[in-house]
């Protein structure tokens, strides 16, 4: 755990603050790439995970963007509520499951609403390098919008188009248009609303973009619609012990219930903190960690919301 002091609190638009983090020693924070986040331990008692913003070279600080989620669980509203300039936090040391193609010719960036945080990221590294790298910032209206004023006086503004829901029909996002040209050696990143993503990889792949040239990151996890799930029983290697699993629970609650030790931090498939060996039976995934090839093996899933297809799980623990 590494203790920051937050040193800046910044209102950057409707409902979403930035909070500059800074080391309590007089150290540098630990490197990070572009794409990466921490884990940010809440004075509630949350672990969440909030994408690094800043440019990678920048090791005096750490800058977040983090939009007040009117369904909150609880994360988003202790940043904005209880954490203030001159609060201490710890952090975790960043992690990059959404990294950048550096062999690229070209990168499409692509940006939802606070999904603008890993990309503004990679917009400032991509320009960094010199790398040819476009941004299209999507959003309802310019004042929901967190970083834009930055982004116009940024050196990379001409790489720039922002697309708003409430603008004239000319400048609205024509993914269509964008993506026509799939040459083998473009890359598209992806961040934002859930629909906004899909909207997005889907035209790609209609235009015949190749999933390896396709890169994305979930801030949520999609819904399971009620009805859709069933109990099950796991059971650990290690003592054999067995459990029921029923439908209102996940893996994760059931285990921990009974005394037994699962790292969790987003508790919605997206982190990979709780990531679990399977020795027998077949996962229902339902995460948004893990790639096709590696759900297709069945030898690992997030007890945190994946289930069982089989009637029992045997884990590696």
């Amino acid at each position: 755990m590494i203790e920051v002091i937050v040193t800046g609190k910044r209102l950057e638009a409707e409902g979403i603050y930035s909070f500059e983090l800074a080391p309590v020693e007089n150290s540098m924070l630990p490197a990070f790439s572009a794409g990466s986040h921490i884990d940010v331990h809440l004075p509630n008692g949350l672990v969440r995970q909030y994408s690094l913003c800043n440019h990678p070279e920048e090791r005096h600080r750490y800058l977040l963007g983090v939009l007040l989620d009117p369904a909150s669980r609880g994360g988003s509203q202790a940043m904005h509520q209880q954490v203030h300039e001159g609060s201490r936090l710890r952090i975790s040391e960043p992690r990059n499951l959404f990294p950048l193609e550096h062999g690229a010719g070209h990168s499409v960036l692509f940006a939802g609403g606070i999904g603008i945080t890993p990309i503004l990221c990679m917009a400032e590294r991509l320009a960094r390098i010199g790398a040819p790298f476009e941004l299209h910032y999507c959003g309802r209206s310019a004042g929901r919008m967190a970083f834009i004023e930055y982004i116009r006086r940024s050196t990379f503004a001409d790489c720039v188009q922002v697309h708003v829901d409430d603008g004239e029909d000319a400048q609205r996002l024509d993914a269509v248009r964008v993506l026509s040209g799939p040459a083998a050696d473009r890359h598209l990143y992806v961040c934002g609303p859930n629909g906004f993503m899909e909207h997005v990889l889907g035209t790609a792949r209609a235009q015949g973009w190749a999933e390896a040239q396709l890169h994305r990151e979930y801030f949520t996890a999609a819904a399971v619609p009620v009805g859709e799930t069933g109990g099950f029983e796991v059971q650990l290697a290690s003592t054999g012990q067995c459990f029921q699993v029923p439908a209102t629970l996940s893996v994760a609650q059931v285990l921990l219930e009974a005394g037994i030790d699962i790292p969790l931090s987003c508790e919605q498939g997206i982190c990979g903190t709780c990531l679990t060996r399977v020795l027998e039976g077949e996962p229902e995934h339902r995460d948004m960690f893990l790639t096709d090839a590696e759900r297709a093996r069945n030898d690992q899933f997030t007890p945190c919301c994946s289930r069982a297809r089989s009637a029992r799980l045997v884990l590696d623990l």
